[in-house]
C-alpha cells in the first residue's frame, strides 16, 4: 500500500510539474538515443516543445561535455538520460513502470546497449555489416525466447509500455536495415513490425534517423571498447574457481526474471536463537566491524555492511539457515584519540557512538540478527579464552620491537598517535600505520620528522616487549589445510592467489599486543 501511494504521489508530482509551464526537449538528428525520447513523446502525447540542435551543443550547464537528448523541465532542472526521459513522459501520461518493465530497462542498459553500440559502429562506420549478426546473436536470442513464452503481444502486457518503446527504438537502426543478415527471430520480428506500423513510431523515426544523419553522428563518436561475448564453452574452459551455471538454472532464472518480484518466495520467518540445523545449509555471516569513533556515512555503509545485508537477504530467500552478526569495533588508538578530542573517557565515546551507529543502520534497514560491540564482558571472555588456548599450545612468543615513545607524555605512540613525513612519497601528514596519500603501510619508526599527535613533541625510538602469534610454527599444518580447503570449498580465484602468496613468501610472526590503555584486558 505504501509503495502504491508513493508511486501515485510521484505521478501526481510529474503532472503538476508538467502543468506549471512548458517543457522543452532537445534532440539531434542521427542520434539513436533521440529516437527513444521522440517515440515516447509521440506514443504518450505529452505536450512538450522539441528543438533540434547540433549534437555538439551543450544544453545541460553542469555537465562537462554535451549530452543529448536532454529535457528541460518547467522547474529549470534537466533530465539527460534517454531512458529517464522516456519514463518521465509515460509517468506524466499516467502510465507508471512495473517490476517487469524495470527489469527490461535494466537489461537494455546493461546487456543490450554495449553490444548494440559495437554493432552500429561495425555496420555504419567500419562497413562490416556481415559481422553484426555475431555480435547481436545472444541478446536477440534472449529477447526472442522471452517473447515466445509470453501470452501478451507486448513485453509487459496488452498495451505498449515504456519498455516496448525503449527496446524498439534501440533496435530500430539494425532491425530496419534489410542489408544486415541477423538471422531468423520470428517473435522479435513480429513484435518489432507491430510497433513499427504505429504512426507515432514511424513519425519519430522519420524525424531523427533519415538519410546519412546517423552515419555522420556515429563517425564523431568514440570507438566502442572491445566487448567479449559470454563463453559458450564447456565447464573445463571456465576460469579456476568459477562455477558454471547449468541450463536448468538459467531457465529458472529467466522465468523468475520475466515474472517479476511477485513470483519470488518469501524468506522464512526467523526464530532466535539461530542455531545450526542438520540437513540445512548453515551460514555464519558478518562484515568488517565499523570503528566506533565516527558517524557512519554512505561510503561506510556501502563499503562495509550493505553487501553483507544483501547477501543475507538472498540467503534467506534461498531457505538457508543464516546468522548475520556485526558490531562496533571499540578498542584501539582511534577511540583514544576521539576521547581526547571530545574530552570524554574511551568508554563514554564508545557508548555515545555505538548508539549512533545502531540507529543509523536501523534507519537504513540493515537487517542484522545481532549487532553487538567489542567492549562487552562476553567479548572479553571469548578473546581471553582464545588467547590462553594459544598460550597453552605454545603458539605465542615474546619478542622486542622498536617503537616511538613520547617522553613528554610518558607513553609509546601506537599507530595513530604519531604523524610525520611518509618515507615513500614525502606526504607530511602520514600516520604511524599508513600514508593516506600513497596508501603504503608504514612502520612508525620509518616516519621522517615524527611528532606526537597529543603534545606535538618529537618522540624517540625505544624498545618494547610484545607478544607475537607464532605463524611459522603453524605453516606446515596451514598448508595442508589450505590444499584441502581450496579444492573442496568455494574460494574465489583472488582469495586463493593472495593466500598462496603469503605461504610462498613464508609466514612471519604477527604482533597481537599494543602499548595502549584502551584495549581488551
Amino acid at each position: 500500500k505504501r509503495k502504491s501511494t508513493k508511486n501515485k504521489a510521484r505521478i501526481q508530482f510529474c503532472n503538476r510539474e508538467a502543468a506549471t509551464g512548458p517543457m522543452k526537449l532537445f534532440v539531434s538528428e542521427g542520434n539513436p538515443h533521440c529516437l527513444k525520447v521522440l517515440a515516447a513523446l509521440e506514443v504518450t502525447g505529452v505536450h512538450c516543445g522539441v528543438q533540434y540542435i547540433n549534437h555538439e551543443e551543450k544544453v545541460v550547464p553542469f555537465l562537462s561535455r554535451p549530452s543529448l537528448p536532454a529535457l528541460l523541465l518547467p522547474s529549470g532542472q534537466h533530465l539527460f538520460s534517454s531512458n529517464a526521459i522516456c519514463r518521465y513522459f509515460f509517468e506524466v501520461n499516467g502510465q507508471e513502470s512495473n517490476d517487469v518493465s524495470n527489469q527490461w530497462l535494466e537489461w537494455e542498459t546493461i546487456v543490450l546497449q554495449p553490444v548494440l553500440h559495437q554493432a552500429l559502429h561495425m555496420a555504419v562506420v567500419q562497413g562490416k555489416g556481415s559481422e553484426v549478426s555475431r555480435v547481436l546473436q545472444s541478446p536477440l536470442n534472449f529477447l526472442d525466447q522471452s517473447l515466445s513464452k509470453g501470452s501478451v503481444p507486448h513485453l509487459t502486457g496488452e498495451s505498449v509500455s515504456v519498455a516496448d518503446v525503449i527496446l524498439w527504438a534501440a533496435l530500430y537502426p539494425v532491425l530496419s536495415d534489410s542489408s544486415l543478415a541477423l538471422g531468423e527471430h520470428k517473435f522479435v520480428r513480429a513484435w518489432f513490425d507491430h510497433l513499427a506500423a504505429m504512426h507515432s513510431c514511424q513519425s519519430a523515426a522519420q524525424k531523427v534517423l533519415q538519410g546519412k544523419a546517423m552515419k555522420i553522428y556515429m563517425q564523431k563518436q568514440p570507438a566502442p571498447q572491445s566487448f567479449t561475448q559470454p563463453s559458450n564453452g564447456s565447464p573445463a574452459e571456465s576460469e579456476e574457481g568459477e562455477r558454471v551455471v547449468s541450463e536448468e538454472e538459467m531457465e529458472a532464472a529467466t522465468l523468475t526474471w520475466r515474472k517479476g518480484l511477485t513470483s519470488c518466495s518469501l524468506a522464512t520467518e526467523r526464530q532466535h536463537p539461530i542455531l545450526p540445523e542438520e540437513g540445512k545449509r548453515n551460514i555464519l555471516l558478518t562484515s568488517a566491524l565499523p570503528y566506533v569513533n565516527n558517524v557512519p556515512h554512505l561510503g561506510n555503509i556501502i563499503g562495509c555492511v550493505l553487501s553483507a545485508d544483501v547477501f543475507s537477504r538472498y540467503g534467506r530467500l534461498r531457505g538457508w539457515n543464516l546468522l548475520f552478526v556485526c558490531g562496533t569495533d571499540e578498542y584501539g588508538t582511534a577511540t583514544e584519540n576521539k576521547a581526547r578530542e571530545e574530552g570524554l573517557t574511551p568508554q563514554q565515546i564508545c557508548d555515545k557512538y555505538h548508539a549512533v551507529h545502531s540507529s543509523i543502520y536501523k534507519w537504513f534497514q540493515i537487517d542484522f540478527d545481532f549487532f553487538g560491540r567489542t567492549t562487552t564482558e562476553k567479548q572479553t571472555e571469548i578473546a581471553q579464552d582464545i588467547f590462553w588456548r594459544l598460550h597453552k599450545n605454545g603458539f605465542l612468543v615474546e619478542d622486542t620491537v622498536e617503537q616511538l615513545r613520547c617522553e613528554n607524555c610518558q607513553r609509546f605512540l601506537a599507530d595513530r598517535f604519531v604523524e610525520g613525513t611518509c618515507p615513500h612519497c614525502s606526504y607530511p601528514e602520514a600516520r604511524g600505520d599508513q600514508c593516506d596519500k600513497c596508501g603504503r603501510l608504514i612502520n612508525a619508526v620509518e616516519l621522517r620528522e615524527p611528532q606526537c599527535k597529543v603534545c606535538r613533541q618529537t618522540p624517540i625510538i625505544r624498545s618494547s616487549k610484545h607478544l607475537f602469534l607464532d605463524l611459522p610454527k603453524l605453516e606446515s599444518q596451514l598448508e595442508q589445510w589450505l590444499e584441502k580447503s581450496t579444492s573442496t570449498g568455494d574460494w574465489t580465484t583472488n582469495a586463493k592467489q593472495i593466500t598462496r602468496s603469503w605461504i610462498r613468501d613464508g609466514l612471519k610472526p604477527r604482533c597481537i599486543t599494543r602499548d595502549l590503555q584502551w584495549g581488551t584486558p
